[in-house]
């Protein structure tokens, strides 16, 4: 005997405020689970739309014709790749991910029924997202992933997101704009910002900035040091991890951005300055009731002895270049005036692709053109100051 249940359409309320229609059906009994079947449908605009679509949906079911449609909207098809996706990436990775989904690819596509999407609407939203975002192509690319899914799931046939032409943003020049400052010190002033910082109560900050720029690691890399990764006999540092954010903002400890380790040689004086912080940090946690000899103890650490939250390093920049009226330089900035440094002082393009763990040498050789201009720069004034004897 079939079995029949009552389907009744609800009116539900958009997060746009507008109203809409919907209904949930019985489609009988799944061969393969022995569980009953559901299918819900919703989006019309009016209760009579709805009425006939379920009229409709009931005739197939009754003439064996209908064929549950497991998903139906680009949302849908996200809701199984995602939960694919999280398996293949770190951990940080995916909450940035999920971040460009919820804010930017959900909103202007989730509603969509996967099998009407077409190269049309795809290239509107990517003009879209070109007018807004500076980072669109890596929208678009995400998108795109989501329907390759659908495509390999058999939901669909195509992906039109194959189809769209991508916008070329121009970049606009205006006479009179200044150059952007270099994100990198020189020698001089790379003293001239540890001098300073010298002279302020606290050692940690110093420690971290002298490292830093004398290491060429990465802020996540440093903020996961441990001093069993230092070896105060070699004078090398074991760099093989870094902290970052996950899921609920928490920190966790992973792997190096390209995911191999490196060991660096290290100079003197920074590692004078490591062994001097050592000591004094024993002292300091000590006082807050820890004991800081275990071999996985932290570099730097906060209060609590728990990972420095990445903003610190920051503001304690910030209050330096502040204080001081120093050049403007973010915290990654130290990075690149340890390569520039290093080309300066005569280092191989390949040592310094390996020191400071470049997955891929383009990414040093961009930070090699800043200091070849700079060379530049100098070459004249040696030709202008030889002519002028």
């Amino acid at each position: 005997m079939s079995k029949t249940k009552n389907s009744v359409i609800k009116m539900y309320t958009k997060k746009n405020n507008e109203k809409c229609y919907m209904f949930k059906v019985y489609c009988g009994i799944d061969p393969l689970t022995g569980k009953e079947i559901y299918t819900t449908r919703r989006g019309f605009k009016t209760k009579r739309e709805a009425n006939l679509a379920l009229a409709e949906l009931k005739l197939q079911i009754s003439k064996g014709e209908f064929r549950k449609q497991c998903v139906e909207t680009y949302a849908d098809i996200y809701k199984l790749w995602v939960v694919q996706y999280e398996k293949t990436v770190e951990e940080s990775t995916f909450v940035k991910t999920y971040g460009i989904f919820k804010n930017h690819i959900l909103p202007a596509l989730g509603e969509y029924k996967i099998e009407k999407m077409n190269v049309e609407v795809c290239q509107r939203h990517v003009d879209e997202w070109a007018d807004k975002l500076k980072k669109f192509r890596t929208v678009k690319s995400y998108a795109s992933k989501v329907v390759d899914f659908a495509v390999k799931r058999g939901y669909i046939t195509t992906n039109p997101f194959k189809l769209v032409e991508m916008p070329k943003k121009l970049k606009k020049i205006n006479i009179g704009d200044e150059e952007e400052p270099e994100n990198f010190y020189t020698k001089e002033q790379l003293n001239e910002f540890l001098n300073c910082l010298e002279k302020e109560n606290n050692f940690k900050a110093f420690v971290l900035f002298q490292l830093l720029a004398y290491s060429g690691m990465r802020k996540g890399e440093a903020l996961a040091l441990t001093w069993r990764d230092i070896n105060f006999t070699t004078n090398e540092i074991r760099i093989n991890k870094a902290i970052s954010r996950g899921k609920n903002n928490a920190l966790y400890v992973k792997t190096t951005k390209t995911g191999i380790a490196r060991t660096i040689k290290m100079d003197l004086k920074t590692m004078a300055i490591l062994k001097k912080w050592k000591k004094q940090q024993r002292e300091d946690y000590l006082a807050l009731g820890f004991n800081t000899s275990q071999p996985k103890q932290l570099v730097f650490s906060n209060e609590n002895n728990e990972f420095l939250q990445p903003t610190k390093p920051r503001k304690w920049l910030q209050h330096i270049l502040t204080k001081y009226n120093l050049a403007t330089i973010t915290t990654h900035g130290f990075r690149h005036t340890h390569c520039s440094l290093l080309f300066e002082a005569g280092v191989g393009i390949k040592e310094v692709q390996d020191r400071l763990g470049h997955s891929d040498v383009q990414t040093t050789l961009n930070i090699y053109a800043h200091v070849t201009e700079k060379a530049k720069d100098e070459a004249i004034n040696k030709l202008e100051n030889f002519m002028s004897l």
